[in-house]
């Protein structure tokens, strides 16, 4: 099951608790080993999450800066034994240790067996699907299109955003062409396991007909 979440909220918890951003931000990574660690007991095999959108440069420079360090820091622990952990997005406009930190990781995690935890970075899918278009040779069917598009991953079967917005923000917009979604209203650093094991409960009560009929019952 891949499952990909909407990280948000980060901010807004920190700042409704009189805390500065960055402790939002602190608390939301907290909260993503947390989930990460529970995942795959819940049968989730692939966990793509957004930490960070190519929109987000646009947010203050000491905020952006502090993210990288966070992102960093996180990097060097072991959060998540036996996971294979992954970066998509652009890495050309990263800090160059957090680039090389990245790189290392994913080399020691590429044989891992347990969760795949992808980590959306500097990460745009309008961008994703606009170079893979450019660059793929001609007559590539869509198939192999999703494949390229996608970095190999499968389609996504369940979105969750957290923090009460209701939109997809330029998130894995091809993966999540028959996604299941789920908007919470709770921002991130309070997201539980008992949270996502809520939200999978109710992915699998939906009917996911992917543009066919229903079953007809029987008489």
């Amino acid at each position: 099951m891949h499952v990909a979440i909407i990280m948000d909220g980060n901010g807004r918890w920190a700042t409704r608790r009189g805390l500065p951003r960055a402790a939002g931000h602190h608390a939301g990574a907290e909260a993503l080993i947390r989930i990460a660690e529970a995942a795959p007991d819940l049968g989730v095999s692939r966990l793509t999450v957004f930490a960070f959108s190519s929109d987000n440069w646009r947010r203050p420079a000491a905020e952006v800066g502090a993210l990288m360090e966070l992102f960093g820091s996180y990097l060097a622990q072991e959060t998540c034994a036996g996971a294979r952990f992954s970066v998509i997005g652009r890495r050309d406009r990263l800090p160059p240790g957090l680039a090389r930190a990245i790189h290392r990781v994913e080399a020691e995690t590429a044989e891992a067996t347990g969760l795949h935890l992808r980590v959306a970075l500097d990460y745009s899918a309008r961008d994703a699907i606009s170079r893979v278009l450019t660059e793929a040779p001609e007559g590539l069917g869509r198939d192999a299109l999703g494949r390229l598009i996608a970095q190999g991953a499968d389609d996504v079967d369940l979105m969750i955003r957290t923090g009460g917005e209701k939109r997809l923000s330029d998130f894995l917009l091809w993966e999540c062409a028959y996604a299941e979604l789920a908007f919470l209203e709770m921002m991130w650093p309070d997201f539980t396991a008992a949270d996502l094991a809520g939200a999978i409960a109710d992915f699998r009560r939906r009917e996911r007909r992917f543009g066919g009929l229903a079953p007809v019952a029987a008489a």
